[in-house]
C-alpha cells in the first residue's frame, strides 16, 4: 500500500488543532479554585508559560496541551477543558472586545514566608493556602533576613506578626498563658544573641530590610496584624512605643509627636493605643477588636473594585474572582479605616457605606506591597487555640482566592499584541 505522507501530516495536523489547549475555568463551574492556582504554578515550575485570561470566567487559565497538565488537574481534582484552536481564536476575540485581558505567566516566583521558628497557638491562612494549593515556599525570620535572605526570593509574606515589639498587644489576657511567657523570653533572648538589647530594636530593624526589599522591587504581601504593625514600626523609628511590661523601660512621653508618618507604607495620622491591656494597636484598625462584637457577622461582606483589565492589569490581577461580593472576617487587624490610608494607595476592596477597607495595594520604589485585613477568610472570628481551616471544606473560597492571586502576581508580564 501507498502510503501518502502528506495526508498523513495534515490528518496529524487537524488532530492537533482539535487540542489546542487546556482552558482552566476559574468560574463557578471549577470545582476546587484553589487547587487551579496550584495548577499554574506546577506548570511554570516545568518551564510552562501560562496564561491568565483576566476577567474571562473568573480569571481563567489557559496552558500549553500536555498530558502531564491534565493528570495533575485530575489528581487535584481542577476541573479542564479542552480547547480547539478555532475555540481560543474566539475566546481571544471576546477578550479583546470587553472589559478583559491577557497576562503571561512566565516563571514561578521564589516564594518566602516570615515566620517564627518557635510554635504560636494560632495559624496563618496563608501557608494553609499554599500548603492546600501545593505550591512550594520557604520559611524565614529575622536572623535571615538580617542576614540578606530576602534579595532570593521574589515574593514575600507577613501574617499576625508584630513588629512594634509588644508581643501582638497580648499582654491583657495570656500574661500569665505559658505560651505567652515562653514567646517574650524566646524573642528576648533572639534579640540579645544578634546584638539588640530590645526587641523593639530587632523587629526595627528586620521592619526596615523588609522596606529595603520592597524599594528594590519586592513584592510585599501582609494579613491581620503585619499590616499595621508594620506600619507603626517604621513610623515610630525615632521613639519607643513599648511600656514596660514589653522592653522594661519606660515609653517615650512624646512619642506620638516623634511618629513619622512619612517612613510608612499605606497609612498616617494614625494615633496609638498605648495601653497594654487594650487588645489594639492604633486607630487604623476599623472595627477596633475591643468592638468587633457589634457586627452582625451574617451582614458583614466586602466588595471588590472592578477595574479595567487593559488599562489597569495589576488591580484586577489581585481581585480575580468568580465573587464580586465576599463574606467578611475578623482578625487583630480587621480592616483599615479609610480616613488613615494614604492618598496614593489604591483601595481594592471595602465595606460599602462605611469606612472600613479591607484590601489595598501601592508601589514603594521598583516594588509593591498589598494589605488584606482579618486573620482567617473561613473562620469568622479566630481564636488562640483555635484548630487550623480545614480547606478541603472551603476549596472554592472567594476570600482565599485574593490571597492566591497575589501569589501568581509576581510571575505576571502583560502580553504583547499586534496591531
Amino acid at each position: 500500500m501507498k502510503i501518502n505522507i502528506k495526508k498523513i501530516f495534515l490528518f496529524l495536523f487537524f488532530l492537533s488543532s482539535l487540542r489546542a489547549g487546556i482552558l482552566i475555568p476559574m468560574d463557578h463551574d471549577q470545582s476546587n479554585h484553589l487547587k487551579a492556582y496550584g495548577i499554574a504554578f506546577y506548570a511554570l515550575e516545568n518551564s510552562m508559560n501560562v496564561e491568565w485570561l483576566l476577567n474571562y470566567r473568573g480569571g481563567s487559565f489557559y496552558l500549553e496541551n500536555r498530558d502531564v497538565i491534565e493528570k495533575e488537574c485530575l489528581l487535584r481534582d481542577v476541573k479542564y477543558e479542552l480547547i480547539t484552536s478555532s475555540d481560543y481564536a474566539r475566546i481571544n476575540t471576546e477578550i479583546e472586545s470587553k472589559n478583559m485581558s491577557i497576562i503571561l505567566l512566565e516563571k514561578a516566583p521564589d516564594i518566602a514566608v516570615y515566620t517564627p521558628p518557635n510554635n504560636l497557638p494560632w495559624d496563618d491562612a496563608v501557608t494553609l493556602a499554599l500548603t492546600y494549593a501545593e505550591i512550594p515556599y520557604e520559611k524565614i525570620y529575622d536572623k535571615e533576613i538580617l542576614n540578606n535572605a530576602l534579595k532570593d526570593y521574589d515574593w514575600l509574606h507577613l501574617h499576625h506578626e508584630d513588629f512594634t515589639g509588644q508581643y501582638g498587644k497580648f499582654y491583657g489576657n495570656y500574661r500569665n498563658a505559658t505560651w505567652y511567657i515562653n514567646e517574650q523570653l524566646t524573642q528576648e533572648q533572639m534579640a540579645a544573641d544578634m546584638g539588640f538589647s530590645k526587641v523593639s530594636e530587632l523587629k526595627l530593624a528586620v521592619a526596615e530590610k523588609i522596606r529595603d526589599y520592597v524599594m528594590n522591587g519586592g513584592f510585599l504581601f501582609a494579613m491581620c496584624a503585619a499590616t499595621d504593625s508594620y506600619d507603626i514600626a517604621l513610623a515610630a523609628e525615632k521613639t519607643d512605643i513599648c511600656q514596660p511590661v514589653f522592653d522594661h523601660d519606660g515609653i517615650d512621653p512624646d512619642y506620638a509627636g516623634k511618629l513619622n508618618y512619612k517612613q510608612s507604607f499605606a497609612f498616617t495620622d494614625f494615633k496609638l493605643n498605648p495601653d497594654p491591656y487594650v487588645y489594639e494597636f492604633s486607630d487604623i484598625d476599623n472595627p477596633p477588636s475591643y468592638d468587633a462584637l457589634r457586627i452582625d457577622p451574617a451582614r458583614d461582606y466586602f466588595s471588590l473594585f472592578e477595574f479595567s483589565a487593559k488599562f489597569d492589569p495589576v488591580p484586577c490581577m489581585l481581585t480575580q474572582n468568580h465573587e464580586s461580593l465576599i463574606k467578611g472576617f475578623m482578625g487583630q487587624t480587621t480592616s483599615f479605616d479609610r480616613n488613615r490610608i494614604k492618598e496614593h494607595v489604591l483601595i481594592m476592596g471595602e465595606t460599602k457605606n462605611t469606612d472600613r477597607i479591607k484590601y489595598i495595594h501601592g508601589n514603594v520604589g521598583k516594588g509593591t506591597f498589598t494589605y488584606y485585613g482579618g486573620h482567617d477568610p473561613e473562620d469568622y472570628r479566630h481564636y488562640v487555640g483555635d484548630p487550623p481551616t480545614n480547606l478541603d471544606l472551603h476549596k472554592n473560597s472567594p476570600g482565599y482566592r485574593l490571597i492566591l492571586n497575589n501569589i501568581l502576581f509576581p510571575a505576571a508580564k502583560k502580553k504583547e499584541r499586534k496591531t
